[in-house]
């Protein structure tokens, strides 16, 4: 399965990959691909023989963050141009966010913007020790508003201010100390922890990492309250009791692998 601006493909057994394919504008996104990322997503979230996607970028970077063309255009639009065009952006991110299934990024090269906001809205995200990231958009005059909340989760709200207001590029080693990234690989090991993590997720159960993060898409870091611990223990009585679960214990008592993971 292709579109203009991506490249879909079976990676390898229960994986599929999204690859980014405007290489000539170091994988830039604007109103086609953001409409073509949130297809994709949609679709494989859907597909019961996808069990994980592999979100990464063609050529010698990950993506350079929204098209400069593109946001020129919204300069010069009215505000319900930009209202409509803001919400499709956000909805995009927000059904990467939700995604049922696990999402890795593989990050390489310069991650800028937009590109931070894809890397941080993946459930895991491994760099290359060449990465750089940087969120620069009030160098343009506007602000990170869209990707913000996905910075925020994963680095923290005052290193996501520092980071928007400074527009510091920050590399490989710095974006793993502050949690944007999980992991830093040399690029010639890149593929290779990557498909490492891709094979530790496939371990797992489908239906277990689909409540996982439907689960912990209702936390919030804070007291754990009654309603909270309601919530934990109506969870997890339910799945206890799931077909996949008497499969995943069944499978560790009988010292065998579980049958959803791919030979």
């Amino acid at each position: 399965m292709s579109a203009a601006t991506l490249e879909i493909s079976q990676h390898s057994q229960g994986v599929t990959q999204i690859v980014m394919s405007r290489p000539d504008v170091f994988n830039a996104f604007d109103e086609a691909m953001i409409g073509a990322l949130d297809d994709a997503f949609e679709t494989l979230g859907k597909d019961d023989s996808v069990r994980v996607i592999l979100l990464a970028g063609a050529g010698k970077h990950f993506s350079a963050g929204a098209d400069l063309r593109w946001m020129q255009r919204a300069s010069e639009a009215s505000q319900e141009w930009n209202l409509a065009d803001a919400r499709r952006f956000a909805a995009m991110l927000g059904k990467i966010d939700a995604c049922p299934k696990p999402t890795v990024a593989r990050v390489q090269g310069a991650a800028l913007g937009g590109g931070v906001g894809l890397a941080c809205a993946c459930d895991i995200a491994i760099a290359a020790d060449n990465a750089s990231f940087a969120v620069s958009e009030a160098k343009f005059g506007i602000l990170p508003a869209t990707i913000g909340p996905y910075v925020v989760n994963a680095v923290g709200k005052r290193h996501a201010r520092r980071l928007a207001l400074a527009m510091t590029r920050i590399r490989a080693a710095e974006a793993l100390a502050i949690g944007l990234v999980h992991q830093v690989a040399s690029l010639d090991e890149l593929d290779a922890a990557v498909a490492a993590t891709l094979q530790e997720l496939l371990a797992g159960g489908p239906n277990a990492q689909r409540e996982i993060k439907a689960y912990f898409a209702q936390l919030e870091v804070g007291p754990v309250t009654a309603a909270v611990r309601e919530l934990s223990a109506q969870t997890i009585s339910r799945v206890r009791g799931s077909d996949e679960a008497r499969e995943g214990f069944a499978a560790f008592l009988d010292k065998r692998p579980a049958r959803w993971i791919p030979e």
